[in-house]
């Protein structure tokens, strides 16, 4: 009762009516004022700033006509193999020789190309319908050389033609020669299967390698020509490196996505 007198007789005191009232330290609205130039600055920047984001997969370098493989006609011991692996090749050149219990048989290949693989060897023992060889096809000696990368099904509508793509390939060290550029020429509309994929590289190990985690969508890059460097081809260096680049060579691709406002993130 007597805390009560107390306070009711100070309330009622005047002597301390006339002091003003402070509502806020002046740490306080310094505080205040930078929080609203940032949220000011971030709302504009979600407007107006864009962000690139990137899409990573692996791939191989080709001409982009496809590879075949090279099967026996007959069942035998090979006893000369009569071209060399990396060499381009005439449609219906010799490639092996075989005998047989009928006489000896000439393998040659299908179409015009480069010999990639040879499986065979002098003294091996074939089957009918055995796997000699693997040929990618090649039309014309100065036929260009393009990426295909295997990109996850659910990315592939992602991606857009003409995006630039970097490309880390496997026989050049990136840290001296920097990455081979290009851009997005065509994409996949449909995924494809390991049985698909090896048979158009010609590989059944590269089949299995890009599918391991799923059917993915092949994406065919168009690599940008500089005829002044010695691979023929554009990379983030001024030269790139002193040799050419083979094709069949494994190389992984980013693709640079389209730009997007950060506010599109917060839209339905």
């Amino acid at each position: 009762m007597q805390f009560r007198q107390q306070a009711l007789s100070k309330l009622q005191s005047p002597e301390e009516i006339d002091l003003p009232v402070r509502f806020a330290r002046p740490q306080g609205w310094l505080v205040l004022t930078v929080t609203v130039l940032f949220v000011i600055a971030a709302s504009v920047w979600a407007v107006t700033g864009t962000v690139t984001s990137t899409l990573n997969a692996p791939g191989i370098l080709t001409h982009g006509q496809g590879s075949y493989v090279l099967q026996s006609p007959v069942a035998g011991q090979v006893t000369a193999v009569l071209a060399e692996e990396g060499k381009r090749v005439a449609a219906h050149t010799p490639v092996l020789r075989v005998r047989t219990a009928q006489g000896t048989t000439v393998v040659r290949t299908l179409a015009a190309g480069r010999l990639t693989t040879m499986v065979a060897t002098i003294g091996s023992v074939v089957t009918t319908g055995a796997d000699v060889a693997s040929v990618e096809r090649i039309a014309q000696t100065d036929d260009p050389l393009t990426a295909t990368l295997y990109v996850p099904a659910e990315s592939g509508a992602t991606v857009p033609v003409g995006a630039s793509v970097d490309l880390t390939v496997q026989s050049v060290p990136t840290q001296q020669y920097g990455v081979l550029r290009g851009r997005v020429k065509a994409v996949g509309r449909t995924a494809q299967s390991r049985q698909r994929i090896s048979t158009f590289l010609g590989s059944s190990q590269l089949g299995e390698e890009f599918s391991q985690h799923g059917q993915p969508v092949a994406v065919l890059v168009q690599l940008d020509a500089a005829p002044h460097s010695k691979s023929g081809y554009a990379w983030s260096t001024s030269d790139g490196p002193p040799y050419a680049v083979d094709s069949m060579t494994p190389a992984s691709g980013a693709v640079h996505l389209a730009a997007q406002h950060p506010i599109d993130w917060l839209l339905p």
